[in-house]
């Protein structure tokens, strides 16, 4: 339900996106309502996901990836599971692929990468990453999980919170302070195994929406990683983080436009079909202004996201611009759920239709990968400075 024509894929990439709709449609979708009363999805789904070539697909093709280097490709998985309305994959998936997956490429060690990207890649292990505490949300520096060198090792304790994937994780990049006293200069990132010794999990969140997301805390008390685990240089964690988020933040956009899609494609279907005092609800003037403003604003929002995405796919997409992808279309996506509710009405309320899922859903985007607050503050500084 494109209103404006799309310029940005090729033919490649369009025959990908119907390939991987198939798939969804197929693999994905009909398990999505028992992932959701599980809290998680099935670990089966990552090696069908990986079997088919959806997971990591930048990897090298010396450790089994497809060497991908077209953003292109990673959004339209993203769009599609957001399309579907399956926000629990949407946010778990790419977690893995867009987000989690590039600090161990960019960063790690040789070693590390012939051990745990083979296995990333089949969905043998599933990634999660640890950043956010119990005191240390979009204030990254405020940290307090701690990494003591102990030569050939670092002993690590501290917690973690609201870490997507952190039930199913094998494998988490954990934020540590590696030396306290340096504030953000004194912050490492380590790649740790879910079952090593000393780390726990605990049970998935009962959250508003997100159901078949497994969000969790995670325990870390003594546990020793080795140094060849340590991504990059120690210290630099902090820098290598503000490197990764513009990317971070264009996937929540794109999740963003998609789900305010899908919640625009129900919605219609919906008016089209519900009778009122004689006739289809669509036919009354304000729910025809509704879908008139909902439709604009989604338009609106895809020519910004494709630009976004066309721009990082040139290495061009800056940290103020990623903030506004970010907060505008979560902004909106929470918008567009709400519209959608009201004109289904108490149907809208209730969770066997799409659109209650997709606004309980909703909601959070606007707090994770830095608040739309912080979004904000992020865009002044470009404009007006610190």
């Amino acid at each position: 339900m494109q209103v404006i024509p799309r310029s940005i894929y090729d033919e490649e990439h369009i025959m990908f996106k119907k390939s991987l709709e198939e798939f969804v449609q197929k693999e994905l979708v009909p398990h999505n309502t028992q992932w959701e009363k599980d809290q998680m999805v099935s670990r089966e789904s990552w090696l069908k996901l990986g079997e088919n070539g959806y997971l990591v697909m930048q990897a090298p093709e010396e450790y089994g990836g497809l060497a991908i280097d077209d953003f292109r490709y990673n959004a339209i998985f993203t769009e599609v599971l957001s399309q579907a309305g399956l926000a629990g994959p949407a946010v778990g998936y790419p977690l893995h692929n867009d987000i989690v997956a590039p600090y161990i490429l960019h960063y790690g060690s040789k070693a590390t990468l012939e051990k745990y990207v083979p296995k990333m890649i089949s969905g043998e292990m599933i990634l999660a990453i640890a950043m956010t505490e119990p005191g240390a949300g979009s204030d990254l520096q405020g940290i307090r999980t701690t990494a003591e060198d102990k030569g050939d090792h670092y002993l690590v304790n501290g917690s973690k919170t609201f870490i997507t994937n952190g039930y199913l994780a094998d494998l988490v990049v954990v934020a540590v302070k590696t030396n306290p006293a340096l504030g953000a200069k004194g912050i490492s990132l380590l790649v740790m195994e879910a079952d090593a010794e000393g780390f726990s999990k605990g049970q998935p969140f009962e959250k508003v929406g997100l159901h078949a997301q497994d969000t969790c805390e995670l325990f870390f008390d003594n546990v020793q990683v080795p140094k060849e685990n340590l991504l990059g240089g120690e210290g630099e964690g902090f820098k290598y983080l503000m490197t990764e988020l513009a990317q971070e933040r264009l996937v929540v956009g794109l999740g963003a436009i998609g789900a305010a899609e899908g919640v625009l494609r129900e919605t219609i279907q919906y008016v089209q079909d519900r009778q009122a005092f004689g006739k289809s609800i669509g036919k009354f003037q304000n729910t025809r202004f509704k879908i008139a403003e909902m439709s604009t604003d989604i338009a609106m929002g895809r020519v910004f996201a494709d630009h976004c995405l066309a721009l990082h796919n040139k290495k061009e997409l800056d940290a103020a611009t990623a903030s506004m992808i970010k907060y505008r279309l979560t902004d909106m996506q929470c918008d567009i759920a709400d519209e959608g509710v009201q004109l289904h009405g108490g149907y809208g309320y209730i969770w066997e239709y799409q659109v209650a899922r997709s606004w309980a859903d909703a909601r959070v985007q606007r707090i994770y990968a830095g608040t739309n607050e912080i979004m904000k503050e992020l865009i002044a500084r470009k404009f007006l400075g610190k």
